[in-house]
């Protein structure tokens, strides 16, 4: 067909088309579509593609691409990583949107880190433990199998763990191997703590004692609460152990004599921890590279000072 001949038809064609409604039409089309080779059919999908497919991310500004996504929720973004190259290219680009992500699960945002990749490594780390611990599946476990009765007290340290029991004794095991170092007879144990040398133990029978690992010998006994000693915690630099009761006293001794240096009283229920700890801040009430001492029972947490007048009230000033 020449040239003009096919344009005026293809015009006459045009102009009835226009004028058919949608059933019409789209007998048309499917009528057409049914005598097309596989030359037309390509040339149909490329440009259905473009009249149908638009890419809004791709063509919007990045301001604007980037104010979008931070209405999607985390896995609506994660499945638009996967469209395509450029999607993936975009969110993994938009540092506030995985910010927002992590905040939302109650995660603290360091303004300074501007790499969009770590927020979002750290919301997909964050996301992965939350399935392992839905799932139980966080978590190996295994059994340190040697004492007979109930075990009521802990302590970890550095790949250590220390055990407390009702056998009247305790254990140090390490936690890698499963084998028990040491095991030394005790009495009945309510809390532990323990150093390379020794262990201090706080009992159901009021007293504090202090073991050597190596030989299992009593080095020290500390007399005085009339109640069950639920913590300890000690300091040799100092040579201060502190105490927590059921008597709802906090007492102070020293650790090496065993004799008692001070009664904190004013706790209203059991004293179930005690921390000494060195203070790296300065606050109202103490300087950084003091000693604090924390009391805790059922309502409270105390802070003391641990200044030479606590620790030794007796001492006169000259």
């Amino acid at each position: 067909m020449e040239k003009a001949a096919f344009e005026g038809w293809l015009e006459s064609v045009s102009a009835t088309f226009l004028t058919l409604n949608d059933q019409e039409r789209n007998q048309s089309l499917d009528h057409l579509i049914s005598l097309s080779g596989a030359a037309q059919l390509q040339h149909l999908s490329n440009g259905l593609e473009t009249l149908l497919k638009r890419d809004f991310l791709r063509l919007l500004p990045l301001e604007l691409a980037f104010y979008v996504l931070q209405w999607l929720d985390p896995q609506t973004l994660l499945t638009c990583c996967l469209v395509c190259k450029q999607w993936n290219k975009v969110i993994n680009s938009c540092t506030e949107v995985w910010q927002s992500v992590c905040r939302e699960l109650g995660w603290r945002i360091d303004e300074s880190i501007q790499d969009a990749s770590h927020w979002k490594g750290v919301y997909l780390k964050a996301k992965l433990r939350m399935t392992q611990l839905k799932d139980q599946e966080a978590f190996e476990t295994s059994s340190l199998i040697g004492h007979s009765a109930r075990v009521y007290a802990l302590y970890y340290k550095d790949g250590l763990l220390c055990t407390g029991s009702d056998d009247l004794s305790a254990k140090l095991w390490d936690v890698r191997t499963g084998q028990c170092i040491y095991g030394i007879q005790t009495h009945t144990c309510a809390t532990v703590k323990f150093d390379e040398q020794k262990l201090v133990t706080g009992s159901f029978d009021n007293t504090i004692a202090s073991w050597e690992w190596s030989t299992g010998a009593k080095i020290q006994q500390f007399r005085g609460h009339t109640g069950a000693v639920f913590s300890v915690d000690y300091n040799d630099e100092l040579d201060v152990l502190v105490s927590g009761s059921a008597d709802f006293s906090v007492k102070v001794w020293a650790l090496s004599a065993g004799a008692c240096l001070n009664t904190m009283t004013g706790h209203t229920e059991w004293v179930t921890k005690v921390i000494l700890q060195k203070s790296e801040v300065d606050s109202m009430m103490h300087s950084c590279g003091d000693y604090i001492l924390l009391s805790a029972d059922k309502y409270e947490i105390k802070v003391t000072l641990m200044s030479p007048v606590f620790i030794f009230p007796k001492v006169k000033k000259h």
